[in-house]
């Protein structure tokens, strides 16, 4: 497929116009336009180089399935609207639990993605504190994790009016424990939860997760993992000893639309006690009283939602479909590219691997390359319909990375890459 790009304002006004009218243009033209003039401004983020961000490569029963649920109009707020939309989210949910290490009764619900998904396991932590410590504590509640964590976080403190607390992280980028009880004790009372991250996106690095849970379990302090990105890769046995302790977590988020092969928006959200998530977020209401009353499942009790869309329906359906092998094999495959990707950074004397990379990202400078340079290389690439990869900034430099989620990305693709900036 093409890879497209973006288009100026004017140009989409040129080629598209006004496009809501009071008579409507008709279901084929309107589909036309679309096609014509609106998808080709939208980049293919399933393109084997699209290799920004943290990519999207659904397989194709995901996105079929999509269409079906779509079509199907179903809800996935309760049981009692949509029993077997519900019934088999929970296998997918059951999945990724059992991949972690979590308990049988562990269970959560899908959200929009990670920065929904963090938010709400922080609701619930601190909602458990709260019932913990409510004689006890009536100061500042606080949040502790590192400057790489992930910026939605940062976010989910600011929108929540707690204190973020940063603990200092090793020369590998890693949060470790004895940092983190330095940081617990100059903090004081009303940490409510610590953040570990199971794959950096600006790197892919993973925290001692081990050593966190022992500090966290010292103190009786609620631990999140965000996985959004790096979470996937626990499938893989050739990188699963890496993530050692998650299964300790008390609450763990993983993007399917990121590494598990799913469309937009999914992010599968789980708790070690469901039951604590519920305390938080299930909301009152005289129209709700019914769904309270039966002894069943609601997803909508599990996270900062009411409504929602049944979204992990189309990743059960390809776990369905293909097997969970199949998952483990593409998951490797983008691990065996990524270590082919900085051998080949290694040969070349223009460019500079910056970490070896943990999971599947690979970030490396162009040696003598200002910012400007960069971002005139990505714009090439880009109008070209060759390649996206967009710069990053590391401690103050400019330089960039290569983020390998797709199994269709090749080795080709990276040194082809890679020959461009020589």
């Amino acid at each position: 497929m093409p890879l497209d790009g973006p288009k100026a304002p004017e140009e989409l006004e040129r080629l598209a116009g006004q496009t809501i009218t009071e008579d409507g243009l008709g279901g084929q033209a309107a589909l036309k336009l679309f096609a014509d003039a609106l998808a080709p401004a939208c980049i293919s983020v399933d393109h084997p180089r699209f290799l920004s961000f943290i990519p999207a490569a659904p397989t194709e029963a995901a996105v079929l399935f999509d269409l079906v649920c779509g079509a199907s109009s179903i809800y996935g707020g309760s049981w009692l609207e949509g029993a077997g939309a519900v019934y088999a989210e929970n296998q997918a949910l059951r999945f990724v639990a059992d991949v972690i290490g979590l308990p049988a009764e562990a269970g959560g619900v899908f959200v929009p993605g990670g920065t929904h998904g963090n938010l709400s396991a922080l609701v619930t932590a601190r909602h458990a504190a709260r019932a913990d410590r409510v004689s006890e504590y009536h100061g500042r509640w606080k949040v502790v994790a590192t400057g790489e964590t992930h910026s939605s976080i940062k976010h989910a403190a600011e929108v929540m009016d707690v204190d973020f607390v940063g603990v200092a992280t090793d020369a590998e980028g890693r949060m470790r424990g004895e940092a983190l009880r330095r940081t617990l004790d100059a903090a004081g009372d009303g940490v409510f939860a610590v953040v570990a991250t199971a794959g950096t996106t600006n790197f892919g690095i993973i925290d001692r997760i081990d050593e966190i849970a022992d500090v966290c379990a010292e103190r009786g302090i609620w631990l999140h993992i965000d996985g959004a990105y790096g979470g996937a890769a626990l499938c893989a046995p050739s990188v699963r000893d890496r993530f050692r302790g998650v299964e300790r977590c008390d609450s763990f988020i993983v993007d399917p639309h990121k590494w598990f092969y799913a469309p937009f928006d999914c992010c599968a959200l789980l708790y070690r006690d469901p039951s604590l998530a519920r305390a938080a977020h299930t909301q009152k209401a005289g129209y709700l009283e019914i769904l309270e009353a039966e002894d069943t499942w609601n997803p909508s009790d599990y996270a900062v939602n009411l409504s929602r869309r049944a979204r992990g329906l189309p990743f059960w359906f390809s776990l369905a479909a293909h097997g969970t092998r199949a998952y483990t094999a593409a998951i490797e495959r983008t691990l065996e590219v990524a270590r082919a990707a900085a051998e080949d950074i290694r040969s070349r004397a223009y460019v500079e691997l910056l970490h070896e990379p943990e999971l599947s990202v690979v970030v490396f400078r162009r040696l003598g390359w200002t910012p400007a340079q960069y971002a005139d290389w990505a714009d090439r690439l880009m109008r070209a319909n060759f390649a996206f990869v967009m710069p990053t900034v590391h401690d103050g430099e400019t330089v960039t990375r290569f983020a390998i989620v797709n199994p269709r990305t090749t080795e080709a693709d990276i040194s082809a890459i890679l020959e461009t900036m020589a």
